[in-house]
């Protein structure tokens, strides 16, 4: 209500009640007032009832919610389903128009605020996470694979006759799949073993720019954010090489802005080298739904025309998820989920390699990844075979165990007509089978002690079983938890009913 609608209800009832309430009124709309004044994002958490107020407010400012609105055009945010219009706050028009993802529309005034500012304030979360010189960035509702394709498809724009893109090995699926879908050719290197981690070889890459010229490539790929035993990539030297040789420089950082030394590693490649373009999933930084990914670079002209080679408009979703989420935490709230994660990590790696020793395993040292690690498996007596290990992932995943990759040595995989040797482990044959766990944003010391508990006991049942089978008896099925201890107990192994998880 606005001050003369305040007035009227003073007739109604008492002026003192009347005067608290529009007191409180005020309060939520200068938190407003600020957001649009500046654009940037709240220190402090907003309360939900501010929140929702701002987007019923934003709403109301979309054509299809005004009254008397004559829509005959084909896209007019009309809905079916009044539960669909109730999750979305009845914002239907989405973000952008046909030439520009970034683009005002004219019939979304409300839905084209809430993506500017939320483009604004992951600017800001960008720069307070440790990448202080970023000069723009806008979120896109792709995930991080067709996002890559947005940026390669740029690229193209300015280097036409370029046909490969220099990849150090990084065995996931969608950033492979990504070079292909956009119409070039990879080029893999591989990683080079030091110690238990995987790094970049600056050597063949640099050799491999030397075979094929500089001017037939596209760009080089790098990753920041990968599963162990692989470590990010040596992110300042591919950036000098890139600055060196005239070479647009592509980063993967699907989780990695919640690690502040991957985003100081961000800005020091900006620093001494070349990089032109940074990728970032929201779901695994922001804690929502899957379906969006912050592209960002520090040459505005550059995220600009990426924006522009987006066909159409786009869904508006993951904007708003975004936009509600950052409200939400505030600078403080965010800074104090980045704060948990990483004594979250150290906490992880810590009970893990208690539980490793506890059944002759060890955990593996990676000391440049900053999120994931590892832990070796090594099936009892000395069997060799593959099966077993993906069963032990098989038994994790039945007791509710999510997340956890369980990869067994030397295993092929065939992607996009490409075949890997080791597909998994980022290279042909690392030494031995393992299992890798995350400590990432949202994680709790909670979950890293159920997590385990229950690998406790299913490493006591999948050895049992298959030493059982290599002595050639049957196998029991020990399926519950009481048959587990008394195995532990009949082996000699410590500890009271949590196993290793107590501290």
């Amino acid at each position: 209500m606005n001050d003369h609608n305040f007035t009227l209800c003073e007739r109604i009832i008492p002026s003192a009640y009347v005067d608290q309430a529009l007191q409180a009124r005020r309060s939520r709309e200068n938190q407003i007032k600020v957001l649009l004044e500046h654009r940037k994002w709240p220190e402090e958490g907003w309360d939900e009832a501010t929140i929702e107020m701002l987007l019923q407010e934003l709403s109301m400012m979309d054509s299809n919610n005004f009254p008397g609105n004559c829509g005959i055009g084909e896209r007019e945010a009309r809905f079916a389903s009044s539960l669909v219009a109730r999750r979305h706050f009845r914002l239907g028009h989405g973000i952008g128009r046909s030439g520009d993802i970034t683009a005002i529309q004219p019939k979304a005034a409300g839905s084209s605020l809430i993506m500017k500012i939320t483009n604004s304030m992951v600017l800001d979360l960008l720069k307070v996470t440790g990448i202080p010189s970023v000069a723009a960035c806008f979120v896109v509702p792709m995930a991080t694979g067709m996002s890559l394709v947005l940026c390669f498809l740029t690229l193209r724009l300015q280097r036409p006759g370029a046909k490969y893109i220099l990849w150090p090995r990084i065995d996931q699926k969608s950033c492979f799949k990504s070079m292909i879908t956009a119409g070039f050719e990879p080029v893999v290197i591989e990683n080079i073993l030091e110690g238990d981690e995987l790094r970049t070889d600056m050597a063949a890459l640099e050799a491999k720019v030397e075979e094929l010229g500089a001017e037939n490539i596209l760009c080089v790929m790098s990753t920041t954010s990968c599963f162990a035993p692989r470590a990010p990539d040596r992110l300042v030297d591919i950036a000098k090489c890139c600055a060196k040789n005239d070479i647009p420089h592509v980063l993967n950082n699907a989780y990695g802005i919640q690690s502040s030394s991957i985003t100081h590693q961000i800005q020091q490649a900006h620093k001494h080298g070349r990089l032109d373009v940074f990728v970032q999933s929201t779901d695994k930084n922001l804690l929502v739904p899957v379906g969006g990914t912050v592209i960002a670079g520090f040459k505005p002209k550059f995220i600009d025309e990426i924006g522009k080679t987006y066909p159409g408009r786009a869904s508006g979703t993951p904007s708003l998820d975004v936009f509600i989420t950052l409200l939400s935490l505030g600078v403080k709230g965010y800074k104090n989920l980045l704060k948990e994660r990483k004594e979250t990590y150290k906490y992880l790696s810590e009970e893990l390699s208690k539980c490793a020793q506890l059944h002759g395993e060890r955990l593996l040292s990676i000391p440049h990844n900053p999120i994931s690690v590892g832990m070796s498996l090594t099936p009892p007596n000395g069997l060799e075979n593959n099966k077993s290990v993906t069963q032990f992932g098989s038994m994790l995943f039945t007791r509710c165990i999510s997340g956890t990759r369980v990869v067994p040595p030397g295993e092929s995989k065939t992607v996009s007509g490409y075949t890997f040797t080791g597909f998994g482990s980022h290279m042909n044959r690392y030494p031995c089978a393992y299992l890798t766990a995350a400590a990432s944003i949202g994680i709790t010391k909670a979950d890293v002690d159920l997590f385990v508990k229950r690998l406790d006991k299913v490493l006591v049942k999948w050895k049992e079983q298959f030493k059982g089978k290599v002595l050639g008896m049957a196998a029991s099925p020990l399926q519950d938890d009481d048959k587990s201890d008394k195995i532990k107990k009949e082996n000699g192994a410590s500890g009271n009913e949590n196993g290793a998880t107590e501290t």
